[in-house]
């Protein structure tokens, strides 16, 4: 029997073939769990990390390695290594009031200069033996610093002994890799700095180190070079930070795993249609997805959730979806030990 038409006059539902008026919905998608490979989580407000939980996070890798929350430039060891203890003493109960697990990624980052490394990297060893790290980093070379310039092969050398000790202790490298900044629509007012939703002084930045033809995409093969050089499986290291100026590279000349940073994507220009496009292009099986969250930065704790759906409706396959947000970085860092 024909429904009857119960409004007024016929809407555009009368207009609908039974294809269209009862679409398959992917429901499993509105549960899918998903894990955060990097985010600087321990930083921000109760209520961001509850966010976090409330939109289905199961897991997140918490970055302590930064130089934008210390007080002091240049930066010191001790300044390091406050960041690192700071991060695990917070962690438990992070875990305790948002019901998510909380792991933690401990690593020398060289976006400033870091006096006398070779101390942190003594006190690593002891620190990567802990059962709440699960990788190194986040750490790379940087083609230009903030305050103090810090000599490209100095650097090397302090992300390769970083990867050493990731290869000892058997753990992942999260590798911070330069972004190619798109252009601006228009520039802000020169007194305010990058961007307003940006706490960093601008001002301070160094002449570069690197400043060849494509000096982003040089720190990187720099950092797959290091990995060789420390015994680090390239399968080891994950690309934080991914974009259309290292993607063809890392997927086509390595067996690096790629994640995309689309916590803000006003910044570096990376959203969820560019992981579509690598997902078409190259497959999920070493594609992930990242917040990078942080309280020096404007970003969305809902940024993953958000892509989950965005993906779906740029035609990506919901088994494809839950490999790149759940069990590449499962399996990758050893996190969510107890599946759903």
């Amino acid at each position: 029997m024909t429904a009857p038409q119960a409004t007024a006059r016929p809407t555009d539902a009368a207009y609908l073939d039974e294809s269209e008026s009862e679409p398959d919905l992917p429901t499993e998608l509105l549960n899918l769990p998903w894990i955060d490979p990097h985010n600087h989580a321990h930083t921000l407000s109760w209520e961001d990390r509850e966010r976090y939980a409330l939109s289905g996070c199961r897991s997140m890798v918490m970055v302590s390695s930064g130089y934008h929350w210390t007080p002091y430039k240049p930066v010191e060891a001790s300044d390091i290594r406050f960041l690192w203890d700071d991060a695990i003493n917070r962690r438990r109960a992070i875990e305790r009031n948002h019901f998510f697990e909380a792991k933690l990624s401990l690593g020398v980052h060289t976006g400033v200069r870091i006096e006398d490394p070779d101390e942190l990297l003594a006190a690593m060893d002891d620190y990567c033996a802990l059962d709440e790290v699960v990788a190194v980093g986040e750490t790379g070379v940087v083609p230009s610093q903030h305050v103090e310039r810090w000599d490209v092969d100095e650097q090397q050398a302090v992300v390769g002994a970083q990867m050493e000790l990731a290869a000892d202790h058997d753990l992942p490298v999260l590798l911070h890799t330069p972004n190619t900044t798109p252009d601006a629509k228009r520039e802000y007012r020169d007194d305010l700095g990058v961007t307003p939703g940006y706490e960093k002084n601008a001002g301070l930045g160094t002449d570069p180190v690197l400043d060849g033809e494509n000096p982003a995409l040089e720190a990187v093969k720099r950092d797959v070079g290091a990995a060789a050089d420390a015994g680090l499986d390239e399968e080891r290291v994950v690309a934080s930070h991914a974009d259309a100026n290292n993607t063809e590279y890392l997927m086509t000349e390595t067996d690096c795993y790629l994640s995309y940073t689309i916590g803000h994507s006003w910044l570096v220009g990376v959203d969820a249609a560019d992981v579509a496009n690598a997902i078409d292009e190259y497959g999920p099986e070493r594609i992930m997805i990242d917040t990078d969250t942080a309280n020096v930065l404007r970003t969305d704790p809902y940024a993953v959730k958000r892509a989950i759906f965005e993906l779906y409706r740029y035609g990506i396959d919901v088994d494809d979806i839950r490999t790149v947000v759940y069990e590449n970085p499962r399996d990758v860092f050893g996190l969510a030990e107890s599946d759903i």
